[in-house]
């Protein structure tokens, strides 16, 4: 096992994956144990493997396009005390990472959050519609979820070894930062925001992240996180929107006239306004029935993070 597993995913960062390294090599020489640096490749058609393997990177490779599937592929593989998660674009400072190291071990905390938002990623940052998003993201999932993560799809942090080996990949590309957040803040994980500085790519190196399809799935994440964790709150929304459309059709066009003339005029409106509510009602006991599973999951997932402390002893 190692004491700290840098962990890299790389697609196309032939012009900066080399610097990264060099620096990450630079910055851990006083760790004391094992360090050990893995670039993982996904189908890169640049010279990103020769550099990292010429700069002193372990280079594997995960040929299922998709960082969350790269993600994936590293968290089985990889069994150490610390892990660090940083990308290949020479945008984070290799600096913090001895800290970032201290506090997970020292501390005990599951995942400490490169927090870029709260120092230079506005100013550096030249795609605007980037920042944006990066607001809605931070504001949905502190508002939906009750948290106060100050940077959700930063893709420098670091995890414990139990964060690692409990965490369930399901997501296959950029939205696994989202996804990572919402389980840490929802099975009650020790985190940690520590503010970085952060600087924008240098020329010549482009982002892989497409700012409206990648960002529809991030927020299509959300909503899907929000129902399997929330499952009462989200299905009461659903009734609620139901019973309101019922009483909408409902109350002008059937029970306005029936006072009126004591008659019922508009039986099709009176039945579609029916069906509403009786699935207004399937709604919320499907949300209840969900939210009992839910609580039985959450004490099966806490044996299993005993077990997987064990384990690592």
């Amino acid at each position: 096992m190692d004491d700290l597993a840098i962990l890299i995913p790389c697609y196309n960062e032939g012009i900066t994956i080399g610097k990264v390294v060099k620096d990450c090599l630079r910055d851990t020489r006083d760790i004391e144990g094992r360090v050990n640096i893995y670039v993982y490749d996904n189908n890169s058609k640049d010279n990103t493997v020769s550099e990292a393997q010429t700069a002193g990177a372990i280079v594997r490779h995960e040929y299922q396009q998709g960082k969350g599937n790269v993600i994936r592929r590293m968290f089985r593989d990889i069994d150490a005390k610390c892990y660090i998660l940083i990308d290949g674009d020479d945008t984070y400072p290799t600096d913090v990472i001895p800290k970032m190291y201290r506090l997970t071990i020292e501390r005990n905390l599951d995942m400490v959050v490169g927090d870029r938002l709260s120092s230079s990623y506005f100013e550096e940052n030249k795609r605007p519609f980037h920042n944006i998003g990066n607001r809605i993201v931070r504001g949905s999932i502190n508002w939906l979820f009750k948290s106060n993560i100050r940077d959700i799809m930063t893709g420098y942090r670091a995890f414990s070894y139990q964060f690692v080996k409990s965490y369930p990949v399901v997501s296959k590309g950029f939205e696994i930062e989202t996804d990572m957040t919402i389980f840490a803040i929802e099975n009650n994980m020790a985190v940690h925001n520590e503010i970085i500085e952060y600087k924008d790519r240098p020329d010549g190196s482009e982002s892989k992240l497409n700012t409206y399809s990648d960002g529809f799935k991030v927020l299509k994440r959300i909503l899907i996180s929000y129902r399997d964790y929330h499952p009462l709150g989200f299905f009461s929304v659903v009734a609620m929107i139901l019973v309101a459309i019922a009483l909408f059709l409902f109350i002008p066009e059937v029970w306005v006239p029936y006072l009126q003339t004591g008659l019922v005029e508009k039986i099709p409106t009176l039945i579609v306004s029916a069906f509403l509510i009786i699935g207004a009602i399937v709604s919320w006991y499907s949300g209840l029935i969900l939210d009992s599973v839910l609580q039985k999951e959450k004490r099966e997932f806490e044996f299993r993070l005993n077990l997987i402390s064990k384990n690592q002893k």
